[in-house]
């Protein structure tokens, strides 16, 4: 067996390895030879590669660039259409009918500055969540920047660290690098010297160092890395939803344009700037052009809310994800528990002495210079025994769920230790299990100390291993566990705890935060591998305890094979496979480079509770925009089924540009803005663009008709010079009443605001018809009692039918 002692080479209390051999001494009866730990580059070396160029300069953005922002905002296919119509309007009508323009600009400026403060919110937080390698330089190691790494720089890895530049093994300790994320197969691959690293993979287990051959874009996973982290709309049913409408809005809107272009320049002899003031005015309503700025507006209101709760959204759609999970997957250790771990208790086994016990465990501790959060526990309860020396180790692995070293004791003995899970360590039925389970039923963490008489690189090491010694641990819960659980089971959403630890322990865990079902523990070793079989198996379970990393990846296939959208959280490197796999992955903070790579929301702050914050924010622009986009459809709806009816008819249009905006304004723009950014706590749903268009489709068609038999009316009742000015009064006193019947019925359920909403933009309408210079100025007049009042009792019947087949559809075609 090769044998490995820790010796001092510098003074500094750097240790190197040791192999068999001869000169720097002996330990214990083994002869040694010092192999000198790399320094690392000087820092005259690290100024030369930076003055040639040899720098790790790959732009890793978490946002779009400001140019993008404003390109994405200003040419749009309806902003150029508006834009063409509003300069003819400019040239061929009073400014009152170029009022659509001055509110597109409007619109186009609050969607940049709004996308420009997420940006700065999003790269803030980004640069506090970054990746920060530790490089060996000068023979100390410091914490860099990812970009600042340099070609031949040595880079210090540990459990958890990501791999973000090429380069080869230069140290290796147990070193094990799982590149699942890059060529798709999980086991984990054991790296020695001399040995081709990858950025994009991690470290497993173990621990090492690599020099960096190859930097910035000629790294593998360079471009990977780049496009992973940009701030990214893709993915995402609302936005899909919205561009399939947009798309069938711009096939609709073209041959009706045309029909109407026709129809008021050729068929009627009318005064020429007239004709094509009535046509625009025709033609611009057909544009739901304030959807898409209200659903950017509404995303990036939401980055900064969550921002500010220092929480990082690495893609804008896992707002909206989030809002749609219906299974949250929750890792039990740094998402239910702090970090931080105590030893509580030590209990012998097999006639063991404590002291000599302790002496094993402050030994075990003092092996591993990277503790996980229970053996750092260990260490912090039990000092090193300066005459024992580690010879070989074996770093903790979640798969195998237990460590190992062997030492040479001092005194000329030498012994091999694992510490791990005891139901792995032990066999089944073994006396010692019951004590395990009772302590496990209590919530408290166990593990077993066990001596073997097997080789750590055996793969029987833990055959036939000697009891020793249990060491208790007490785990801290998370203060804010128990509330965001009970906020889940509130909002309907499924919470199941998946973990490495003891099922029971786990359990135990899961039942002093009140989560249901935690009585009932499933060990996943039991799990059928079939993946309908194992759905099955989770759905009824709700605690699943020795999860390994690759079942966690197969559970969160087998519930989304269930129809379910499931988001899963951790922090640890066993975690990475699920975050990935899954709809939305949540990394805490303090976890693993891996694991924040992977996930599409870090919790910066590493607080659980900020979760439900998530879940609402996206609630609120799912629902809302639901809401807003079927205001918005409904004008679009009523617009072209108005122009073909002009069309089909052969009159003027009823509408200059003027009245349509001023209608806009009051029964869309005002009441959207304010209704898309309300809170909204109810569940997202899916089929967007169905939800949208069953209410948008028929509360359009009632607008038009009653719109259109209020005009035809009209133009009977009315003659004379003034008689086009009076029919159009008429006709968009009707259109505006049912408008807001439709506002009304979706500003339910009504609230104090919601209602003064509605009250306010009723009476800005009534302002316009009594104030005589803003009737001039929107060219609206009621004239006379029995049309205006015609017009208001079919608006009143088109709202009762409205409210009738709003309720019909809501049973015919439920969402």
């Amino acid at each position: 067996m090769t044998q490995r002692a820790k010796i001092d080479t510098d003074g500094s209390g750097a240790t190197a390895d040791m192999t068999p051999g001869t000169t720097a001494g002996t330990t214990a009866g083994t002869t040694a030879v010092v192999v000198h730990r790399p320094q690392g580059l000087t820092a005259a070396q690290v100024a030369e590669r930076v003055a040639r160029g040899e720098v790790n300069d790959v732009p890793v953005r978490s946002s779009r660039s400001t140019t993008d922002i404003v390109r994405a905002n200003v040419f749009t296919r309806f902003n150029a259409i508006i834009g063409v119509l509003w300069v003819i309007m400019l040239f061929v009508a009073p400014i009152q009918d170029s009022l659509f323009g001055f509110v597109i600009i409007a619109n186009t400026g609050i969607g940049i500055v709004q996308e420009l403060r997420a940006k700065k919110t999003l790269d803030g937080l980004a640069v506090i969540g970054e990746a920060r390698p530790t490089v060996r330089r000068d023979g100390a190691a410091a914490e860099i920047s990812t970009s600042e790494i340099v070609l031949g720089d040595l880079i210090e890895l540990g459990p958890g660290d990501k791999v973000v530049v090429d380069g080869e093994v230069a140290e290796a300790d147990s070193l094990e690098i799982d590149e699942s994320l890059l060529t798709g197969e999980a086991d984990p691959v054991v790296k020695k010297p001399g040995d081709r690293m990858m950025s994009g993979s991690f470290v497993v287990a173990g621990g090492g160092a690599f020099t960096a051959t190859k930097v910035g874009r000629e790294a593998y996973a360079a471009q990977l890395a780049e496009e992973a982290s940009r701030f990214t709309l893709v993915h995402s049913e609302l936005r899909t939803g919205i561009s399939t409408i947009l798309k069938y809005v711009t096939w609709m809107m073209i041959p009706t344009a045309l029909g109407l272009v026709i129809s008021q320049l050729v068929v009627k002899d009318n005064d020429f700037k007239e004709s094509v003031a009535r046509t625009v005015g025709g033609i611009v309503p057909m544009i739901p052009e304030g959807l898409v700025l209200l659903t950017s507006v509404a995303f990036a209101i939401g980055v900064i809310r969550l921002g500010r709760k220092q929480c990082l959204v690495q893609e804008l759609p896992a707002i909206e994800g989030l809002a749609r999970v219906d299974v949250v997957c929750l890792d039990k250790t740094g998402t239910l528990t702090e970090g931080g771990m105590d030893v509580t208790e030590l209990r012998m086994l097999n006639g063991s002495e404590e002291a000599y016990v302790r002496k094993v465990l402050g030994a075990l501790g003092e092996s591993d210079p990277r503790p996980n959060a229970s053996l750092q526990a260990i260490v912090d309860a039990y000092p090193d025994s300066v005459d024992w020396r580690c010879t070989e180790s074996l770093p903790f692995s979640s798969a195998r769920k237990y460590s190992g070293a062997a030492f040479s004791e001092g005194d000329g003995e030498n012994s091999t230790w694992l510490l791990g899970a005891p139901d792995v360590l032990l066999p089944a039925g073994d006396a010692s299990l019951a004590e395990v389970d009772r302590l496990n039923e209590q919530g408290l963490r166990v593990l077993l100390l066990a001596r073997t008489v097997h080789e750590l690189d055996s793969p029987d090491v833990a055959k036939d291993a000697r009891a020793s010694a249990l060491v208790v641990l007490e785990q801290r819960l998370r203060p804010d566990a128990a509330d965001t659980l009970a906020y889940f089971a509130d909002q309907n959403v499924t919470a199941k705890v998946i973990s490495g630890d003891n099922a029971v322990s786990v359990g135990a865990v899961a039942g002093k935060l009140g989560l249901p079902g935690a009585e009932n523990t499933v060990d996943a070793r039991t799990l059928p591998t079939d993946r309908d079989e194992m759905a099955k198996a989770l759905d009824e379970g709700t605690v699943f305890g020795r999860v390994t990393p690759q079942q966690k990846r197969d559970m969160v296939a087998a519930l989304q094979s269930r129809g379910h959208t499931v988001a899963m959280t951790g922090d640890g490197v066993n975690d990475v496979l699920a975050l990935k796999d899954a709809d939305i992955g949540v990394s805490m903070g303090s976890g693993s480079e891996a694991t924040r790579a992977v996930a599409q929301i870090v919790l910066l702050n590493n607080s659980f509770s900020t979760l439900p914050s998530v879940v609402g924010e996206g609630r609120r622009v799912i629902g809302n925009i639901t809401r807003v986009a079927t205001l918005f459809l409904t004008k679009t709806v009523y617009s072209v089924l108005l122009a073909i009816l002009v069309v089909v008819s052969q009159v003027e249009y009823p509408f200059l540009p003027r009245h349509l905006t001023l209608l806009s304004t009051l029964t869309i723009g005002v009441p959207a803005f304010f209704l898309a950014l309300a809170p909204n706590k109810e569940r997202a749903k899916p089929h967007f663009v169905r939800r949208v268009m069953r209410y948008a489709i028929p509360a359009g068609v009632i607008a038009a008709a009653a719109t259109f038999a209020t005009y035809l009316l009209a133009r009977h009742h009315y003659t004379g010079p003034g008689a086009l000015d009076a029919e159009t009064s008429a006709a968009t006193l009707t259109l505006f009443l049912v408008s807001m019947w439709v506002l009304a019925i979706i500003a339910r359920p009504y609230t104090w605001w919601r209602i003064a909403l509605v009250a306010a933009m009723g009476g800005a309408f009534l302002l316009v018809l009594v104030v005589p210079w803003l009737q001039d100025f929107f060219a609206l007049k009621l004239v006379g009692v029995t049309m205006p009042w015609t017009a208001v009792a079919i608006a009143a019947a088109g709202s009762a039918v409205l409210e009738f087949a709003w309720r019909w559809v809501g049973r015919r075609f439920p969402a």
